[in-house]
């Protein structure tokens, strides 16, 4: 998942433990080589393969669910979280200090776009080529809700499942105290900005300090709005609590994406949250 990951869990016996960890790990791991953009023979590119002609594939339904959250989150957020988007990461770069060429951007803009595709019965159409599909947006936090519902299913009722700081949580400690979770202060990582208590629900973040370049002064996140293909301004970082992690992690992404009308959305949704302004 390209990002430190923790389990804590409360068993009967080490052995118990050990044995249910070792489960939720290799589904972590089956995610990573079946959805990783950076696998030359994982699903997801194989789907690029066919996108770069302008084919169709038909999906498995562990698939098929991610695309139809897919399609929802491009609906509820007006076109801002769009998987199609992440083919703008050729022309940023965050490991070098240089904007990219706005042509770039341009040209990249035209490759972009959900409503481009056709998705029913399980198949996807690329009817433009050279498209692409990233469930880098979902697909950890897929992933943290299936180790909790793993956890549960083998009979764990205690615990806490950490991705990468996509965190969901099984259950409270055994004598009832919540979890204690911190969350990351977004301009200075040595500090905690907030600490939370759960006992149930989830916590994603989203913001523009992980991957960031800083040009004269003015910080470039890596929360790319697939419209205007810039990095978003408004929003330093948000932090959402939902029942489901992958809830919480798109809430969060399309708040960042929606800038001035991100708190008034997630507030309109019910969602506890907690936003860093710029």
């Amino acid at each position: 998942m390209g990002s430190p990951c923790e389990l804590q869990l409360y068993a009967e016996n080490d052995f118990l433990a050990q044995k249910i960890a070792q489960q939720i790990i290799a589904d972590v791991y089956r995610l990573e080589k079946k959805y990783s953009r950076y696998r030359a023979d994982s699903f997801l590119s194989k789907m690029n393969e066919v996108a770069a002609s302008g084919g169709s594939i038909r999906v498995d339904e562990e698939t098929a669910g991610l695309l139809n959250y897919a399609q929802t989150c491009y609906e509820l957020s007006d076109g801002l979280f769009d998987i199609t988007s992440g083919i703008l990461r050729q022309a940023w770069r965050f490991d070098s200090p240089a904007l990219p060429d706005d042509k770039m951007i341009q040209s990249l803009l035209a490759k972009i776009g959900w409503q481009k595709l056709r998705w029913e019965n399980q198949t996807l159409t690329f009817s433009h080529a050279e498209m692409e599909i990233d469930f880098g947006g979902i697909v950890k936090e897929y992933a943290a809700d299936r180790a909790a519902t793993l956890c549960v299913n083998a009979g764990i009722s205690h615990g806490i499942v950490n991705l990468g700081g996509d965190i969901k949580i099984i259950g409270a400690h055994p004598d009832g105290k919540p979890w204690r979770v911190g969350i990351q202060h977004p301009r200075d990582k040595t500090k905690v900005w907030k600490t939370l208590k759960l006992k149930t629900g989830a916590l994603a973040s989203s913001g523009d300090y992980e991957r960031c370049i800083v040009i004269d002064g003015v910080r470039y996140g890596h929360i790319l709005n697939p419209k205007t293909g810039y990095p978003v301004r408004h929003l330093a970082a948000v932090s959402v609590v939902a029942d489901l992690c992958v809830v919480a992690g798109s809430a969060a992404t399309i708040a960042m994406l929606k800038e001035k009308d991100g708190e008034k959305w997630l507030k309109s949704l019910g969602l506890q949250n907690y936003t860093f302004k710029n």
